[in-house]
């Protein structure tokens, strides 16, 4: 689908009915086309599984029952703790149905996360994978849990979902739910603090089938979506769940794959083969391993694919355009927002550039006073306060919210520069930032160029402190395999950077490392190695 850019920017309006929630979208899919398949499942093991969005309705109403027999009431806080799974949307959606929040959670935190979580929000019920079901009873007596369900199996103490949805009714008739209810409480990463907790309300679905969908995915819910398969990369518990599998697959009635197994570049893309994949969003670590591979041997059905978590490098781009005549678009936003920007469909791909605003947000970049700055120059992007395409507080944090929501502008904290043809350029987070000599230097310009060079697989800039200079540029990077770190490596490292970005972004120091640290959800915590420079 192409975009008339300019013609949506003058004539978008927000359109969220009163009564808007997900749980009344599956009914309405149901009714208008139950038997298509709304989730084709495959695991690392050979298992398969379907459900038509009928399916999803009688397995949504299912767990509501069940969650109302367990006493859950509207405005409980439910938390759930899943790999991909065929169950995932029951559990979701049947929470949502019973007007409880859901509080996802990935499966790659710790106890000590779950217990943060669970006290933070005062969660009564948790929903939890048999694999994962030791990360909340090494924590279970230090929360205020009251109510354990397993699925995929038993454990000591839990009620197997299994069973809890044997015999129940396909209907279920729960609370009344609106636009403006609160739907669920996402945590945020925690790349530079504790994580927040972050609220949104059930409009939140809606904002996404009215960006996400068109300006990202390029699909709505009035398209023939018959030979369409979608496949998000993400875990079910994070808030790219909700911008995609959810917001987007749910919403428009698409179908969609689930794969539950380890990342393996030629696993995926062997099952993007097998299964007809036709968009595809993932993110840049991915990319980046498959551009290692052999494209060209693989007959892939994809019309669209999608980068999201940190802006995408330029040799992933071109290896897909090369292989299957798609570029990867870049999208940005947050936990707390929709997609911000995207590189929508049709749109010429800037590599490197988070593209420009969607519709409807008033998406910009602010100073220190809130002042927009100047294209070419780098500030702070902001969203006015009161759109509906952002959250609108956390949860139980009113002084929080009072920081946040002070100003004309929710501040993303991400830090950007806009050129002439309205294109954004990420450069890093506001406490990222690289100060030399006076000069502003933002860490992705000098990683994007690093790992451009064939020895380098990751890269990852920090201020370094410096007697004359304030700060130097110092760069941590992870070789290709093959490859072994020396001084004659840094010194190559070092020539190739001058040539590639201005001569003062390039790394005066380098550290070869086995690994970046990073957050659960993949994004490298510069916090951490700024940490070591002090």
């Amino acid at each position: 689908m192409e975009v008339d850019y300019e013609a949506e920017l003058e004539s978008f309006e927000w359109d969220i009915p009163e009564e808007y929630n997900i749980p009344a979208v599956i009914e309405s899919h149901a009714d208008s086309f139950g038997d298509r398949v709304a989730l084709k499942f495959r695991d690392d093991e050979g298992g398969r599984d379907e459900r038509t969005y009928d399916d999803l309705r009688q397995d949504m109403n299912r767990f509501a029952n069940a969650l109302e027999s367990m006493g859950v009431d509207k405005g409980d806080r439910v938390i759930h703790l899943l790999p991909r799974h065929p169950d995932v949307f029951a559990v979701q959606l049947g929470a949502l149905k019973r007007g409880a929040l859901l509080v996802p959670s990935s499966s790659m935190l710790k106890p000590k996360d779950i217990e943060f979580r669970a006290n933070d929000c005062a969660a009564t019920t948790a929903v939890v994978h048999q694999s994962l079901v030791d990360m909340v009873d090494d924590v279970r007596d230090d929360t205020p849990l009251e109510n354990f369900v397993v699925v995929g199996g038993e454990a000591d103490g839990w009620t197997q979902f299994s069973e809890l949805v044997d015999g129940e009714s396909g209907e279920h008739d729960g609370p009344e739910l609106k636009a403006e209810d609160p739907m669920s409480i996402n945590y945020t990463s925690g790349t530079t603090g504790q994580p927040k907790p972050v609220r949104h309300r059930h409009r939140w679905m809606r904002c996404f089938e009215l960006i996400n969908a068109p300006y990202w995915w390029g699909v709505t819910a009035d398209d023939d979506l018959s030979d369409e398969l979608l496949w998000a990369t993400t875990g079910t518990g994070w808030a790219k769940w909700f911008w995609s599998p959810v917001g987007v697959g749910l919403t428009t009635g698409a179908t969609q794959f689930v794969y539950r197994g380890d990342f393996e570049p030629d696993t995926f893309l062997e099952i993007m083969e097998e299964e007809g994949v036709t968009r595809l969003c993932a993110v840049p670590t991915q990319y980046r391993m498959f551009a290692q591979r052999d494209l060209g041997s693989y007959d892939l059905a994809l019309k669209e694919v999608l980068s999201a978590g940190e802006p995408l490098n330029r040799e992933p781009i071109e290896a897909f355009r090369e292989a299957f005549d798609v570029i990867p678009r870049d999208g940005y936003g947050q936990t707390e927002t929709v997609a911000l920007l995207t590189n929508y469909p049709g749109i010429d791909v800037k590599p490197g550039s988070m593209g420009k605003p969607t519709p409807g947000l008033g998406t910009t970049i602010i100073d220190e006073d809130e002042n927009e700055v100047a294209d070419g120059e780098i500030g702070e992007i902001a969203i006015p306060v009161g759109c509906p395409g952002i959250f609108d507080g956390y949860y139980n944090k009113p002084h929080l919210d009072e920081k946040t929501f002070s100003g004309d502008y929710y501040r993303t904290g991400d830090l950007a520069s806009r050129d002439e043809d309205g294109y954004f350029f990420f450069e890093g987070r506001a406490d990222d930032i690289i100060i030399s000599s006076g000069y502003r230097i933002g860490p992705f310009e000098v990683e994007d160029a690093l790992v451009s060079h064939d020895a380098v697989a990751e890269a990852a800039a920090v201020a370094s402190p410096h007697d004359e200079r304030g700060s130097i540029v110092k760069a941590f990077v992870v070789l290709v395999d093959g490859y072994e770190g020396s001084d004659e490596l840094v010194d190559e490292l070092q020539d190739f950077m001058k040539q590639e970005t201005a001569p003062y972004k390039y790394p005066r120091e380098i550290e070869f490392v086995d690994e970046l640290p990073k957050t659960s959800s993949g994004k490298i915590r510069r916090i951490e190695l700024r940490s070591q420079e002090k």
